[in-house]
């Protein structure tokens, strides 16, 4: 049992339901594309004396790191 109250739960589920899959799989990419940009603003707060490439470099293994390999061959 949850503690915590969630009064827009039911109206969060209900405007998910009525979304078309090509809806969501907008909504889909531009979290993702959020989560990117917040992630690399995170690291340039992190790493304020990085020049561009070598965040970048960063940004990019830190990505790889986080792949779900479930789906690569071994």
């Amino acid at each position: 049992m949850s503690v915590k109250r969630r009064p827009n739960h039911r109206i969060y589920i209900r405007t998910l339901r009525r979304m078309t899959p090509n809806d969501k799989l907008l909504k889909v990419f531009e979290l993702s594309e959020l989560s990117r940009k917040l992630f690399f603003r995170g690291l340039r707060r992190r790493f304020p004396d990085l020049g561009d490439t070598a965040l970048m470099k960063i940004y990019l293994e830190r990505l790889d790191k986080c792949h779900n390999r479930n789906y690569q061959q071994k």
